[in-house]
């Protein structure tokens, strides 16, 4: 299998039977015109309505290639992003899918959509879409029952409250796989101290073959790597992405 970072969340996973696009939003270095030119069945997911995780672009792909399986996370329908024809299968945390080349099972998140688990060729897979304790720098000050307000959010947030739902989450996730081959998952220092936090908390409770940061854009390629001294710790292999179009042999 070969891994492709197209931009923040999104990849390209190429296996021996078909290609895996998740999370495509914008495609600075072009990688998407040569994966509608291969001969292989097309899987796209896209893990919640968020314009950097959807974009209408994807259902053009239609145009250029015939056996592609669109994957959606029912959020996207439910916020009139797309119509019900647009997708062959719409999926919430709960729900899976098998047609026998993949099995997927949608997940949760602790923003909007889902996180997935893929199994493929042998190989299980996961992308976290927003799934993250996103809220991991007020927990110090934190005071139980007690709200903050986030200037960047601009919103007022309970971060134990948060961290709460995020690891019932993960306790969600092990009740389906506790070992991914592959994991995908944000690490986006734009949240201020803890940003690792949340992909530190995952890695602690879930085998991990290899673990790929994203959803980095806006803080820069090098502050996903402060994610490597703790996956470094575990033993697990972390790839530090340099550029978009990058690709890496799993």
């Amino acid at each position: 299998m070969t891994l492709t970072y197209i931009f923040h969340s999104g990849f390209v996973l190429d296996t021996e039977q078909s290609i895996l696009v998740f999370d495509y939003w914008l495609d600075p270095s072009g990688v998407i015109g040569g994966v509608l030119k291969k001969d292989k069945p097309l899987y796209v997911f896209s893990s919640h309505f968020h314009e950097d995780h959807f974009t209408k672009e994807i259902f053009e792909w239609r145009k250029r290639k015939s056996d592609i399986t669109y994957i959606l996370s029912k959020d996207i329908l439910r916020h009139r992003r797309a119509n019900k024809e647009d997708a062959n299968v719409w999926l919430a945390k709960g729900a899976s899918w098998s047609d026998g080349t993949l099995s997927v099972w949608a997940l949760g998140s602790t923003d909007s959509g889902v996180s997935w688990i893929v199994e493929t060729e042998g190989k299980r897979i996961f992308h976290a879409g927003d799934l993250n304790n996103w809220y991991a720098r007020f927990l110090p000050e934190a005071v139980p029952g007690e709200t903050v307000y986030s200037e960047e959010f601009e919103e007022e947030i309970d971060p134990i409250a948060h961290e709460k739902q995020y690891l019932g989450e993960l306790k969600d996730i092990r009740k389906v796989a506790d070992s991914f081959d592959l994991v995908m998952f944000p690490i986006d220092g734009r949240i201020g101290n803890g940003y690792t936090l949340g992909g530190r908390q995952f890695i602690e409770r879930f085998k991990v073959g290899m673990f790929v940061p994203m959803h980095f854009v806006a803080s820069g390629f090098e502050s996903a790597w402060r994610m490597k001294e703790f996956t470094d710790e575990k033993g697990i292999p972390f790839w530090e992405i340099t550029k978009e179009g990058e690709t890496i042999e799993l």
